[in-house]
């Protein structure tokens, strides 16, 4: 009889223990399953989109984004060129204009603004005046375009990076040369294959 009694309160027991242990032992995959979902959501992706958009409104923002700081000054470097030239051919060009209309205006009889012709154009003819304006305002406005050009090229920059940033480059790269024969015109040739590996896991070929 006592053990029978002994046995009876002995399973309740037996059987709280086991639900507690349960429960202490699932607790922890719960918490690290939403610990490490909580960790995924908290690192954002690298976005090609706000590395252009970044470029576009501000030369080395996008550069930033990237964490290639040491492009930041090349970018500048790049965009300050054809700033520095359009400078130059702009004021040149403005003096030229200037004398060029007050030879314009002594030729018709007004000589009062020939005092104020710049002293490096007071030998130049109506001629070589208007030659030299010309190409003056020429490379004026070549120096537009070549800022239109340098501005876009960093922008250009920062969006191929940041979509090389979603790739392995390690040495993890493979590159294959294999035979090729191309079935219209039936000529044997190589190709070279270029394996590139994205951070997830994917893989591209390249050739």
């Amino acid at each position: 009889m006592v053990i029978q009694k002994f046995v009876i309160l002995l399973i309740p027991i037996l059987l709280i223990g086991q639900i507690l242990q349960a429960q202490n032992s699932g607790q922890p995959a719960a918490d690290s399953s939403v610990q490490k979902t909580a960790v995924k959501d908290s690192v954002k992706k690298h976005d090609p989109r706000i590395a252009t958009r970044r470029s576009a409104i501000l030369p080395g923002w996008g550069q930033a984004y990237n964490k290639q700081y040491w492009k930041i000054p090349l970018a500048y470097g790049i965009i300050a060129i054809p700033v520095g030239t359009y400078i130059f051919n702009n004021n040149t060009y403005k003096k030229l204009k200037f004398a060029y209309e007050a030879r314009y205006k002594q030729a018709q009889g007004d000589p009062s603004d020939v005092p104020f012709i710049d002293p490096e154009l007071t030998g130049l003819s109506i001629d070589n005046l208007i030659n030299y304006r010309n190409a003056y305002r020429r490379d004026r406005d070549y120096s537009v375009l070549f800022f239109l050009l340098a501005w876009g090229f960093q922008v250009v920059d920062a969006t191929v990076f940041a979509h090389l940033k979603e790739f392995d480059v390690s040495n993890n790269l493979s590159m294959q040369l294999r035979p090729r024969l191309d079935p219209i015109s039936r000529n044997a040739g190589l190709s070279l294959t270029f394996q590139l590996r994205s951070k997830s896991g994917k893989s591209r070929e390249a050739r």
